[in-house]
């Protein structure tokens, strides 16, 4: 996998494109980075920008973060489940 190029970095190449309208093909060659990734920086910017329809950084967090969450309050309501289905059968028996 190839080395992350550093945050400024991006930023400065992003803004080539987007603020200077540079051809993101002339800046990608320019720079020695692969166009489709000077794409995705650009894309990601937009959409951090709310100019193009998309999930936020911070959006992403949270769906990963409420996912977790739902995965483990489903497991906590699948084991009480269980569990009173167990002491409902041991009250019902008959006593010896």
């Amino acid at each position: 996998m190839p080395a992350a190029y550093p945050e400024e970095f991006r930023r400065r190449a992003v803004s080539l494109v987007v603020d200077e309208g540079v051809p993101a093909a002339r800046v990608a060659k320019d720079l020695g980075i692969a166009e489709s990734g000077l794409g995705r920086w650009v894309d990601r910017h937009l959409v951090e920008a709310g100019r193009k329809p998309g999930v936020t950084g911070d959006e992403r967090d949270e769906l990963v973060r409420l996912r977790r969450e739902n995965r483990v309050l489903r497991m906590e309501r699948d084991l009480l489940s269980r569990a009173a289905a167990f002491f409902a059968t041991e009250n019902v028996l008959p006593r010896k």
